[in-house]
């Protein structure tokens, strides 16, 4: 999240949560985006943009989250996997001693989540979640399409950090099936640095199904659907329609 863009979705999933009843949610990483802390974004860009108001404008958008749920009965785990853009923060922090106490990674809101540090590692029932999985030798995300990351990692696993969705599967010889999984965007405003011929296809969640043993059947819940779902009309119409 970033002080100015959209954040509606941020409700219908919340919303989704109550329809589809799971036992986890997921959270994979970079809900806050920190652009003031953009070591790649040309410094005309970032002029102006404070750090204090990248903290306000993600633990808004998390207060948003929260308050279809609130009278939920039985909630379900929630797990937050802090990304790299969250780790800015914390960068920033050890290379500017003197902000120590002053910023730091608890003024993120993020109460109800169990949170686990950038590129920790969780498992669920198989499946391994992270923000990314790395080479182990230089720390660098594995790169390649998903199936050459499942064949590096090894296990079931679902990380974030890539634009888009990309899926994989294999078959061991013992009749184990593991799956791979990147799903790493769901956001409503356009990424101006992806350019005129980048643009991602697919933003949304994704709901894992009768998982046992890492395998799993997938649910894609786009935002185009999530807003016909909960607003009653077409995504772009809505947009259209309707302003920050």
């Amino acid at each position: 999240m970033s002080p100015g863009v959209r954040t509606e979705h941020i409700t219908w999933i919340s919303k989704s949560v109550k329809t589809y009843r799971p036992d986890h949610v997921v959270m994979i990483g970079d809900w806050w985006d920190f652009s003031s802390l953009s070591t790649y974004t040309p410094r005309r860009q970032i002029e102006g943009q404070r750090i204090l108001a990248d903290i306000d404008a993600g633990n808004r958008a998390m207060k948003q989250f929260w308050k279809p749920l609130k009278r939920m009965k039985e909630l379900p785990q929630f797990h937050f996997h802090m990304g790299n853009h969250e780790w800015r923060l914390q960068r920033y922090i050890d290379d500017h001693p003197a902000t120590d106490g002053i910023l730091g990674l608890h003024l993120l809101d993020l109460d109800g989540w169990n949170v686990y540090p950038f590129k920790a590692v969780n498992e669920i029932e198989g499946i391994w979640f992270s923000h990314y999985f790395y080479h182990p030798m230089n720390s660098r995300p594995y790169g390649g399409t998903c199936h050459n990351i499942l064949k590096n990692v090894g296990l079931s696993f679902v990380q974030g950090h890539r634009q888009g969705k990309d899926l994989a599967s294999r078959t061991l010889p013992n009749g184990q099936v593991q799956r791979g999984l990147i799903a790493g965007s769901c956001y409503l405003h356009t990424e101006e640095y992806l350019g005129p011929q980048a643009k991602e296809s697919w933003t949304g969640v994704i709901i894992l199904n009768d998982v046992e043993d890492g395998n799993y059947d997938i649910l894609e819940l786009s935002l185009r659907y999530l807003c016909r779902k909960y607003e009653g009309r077409e995504l772009q119409e809505f947009l259209n329609a309707t302003t920050v």
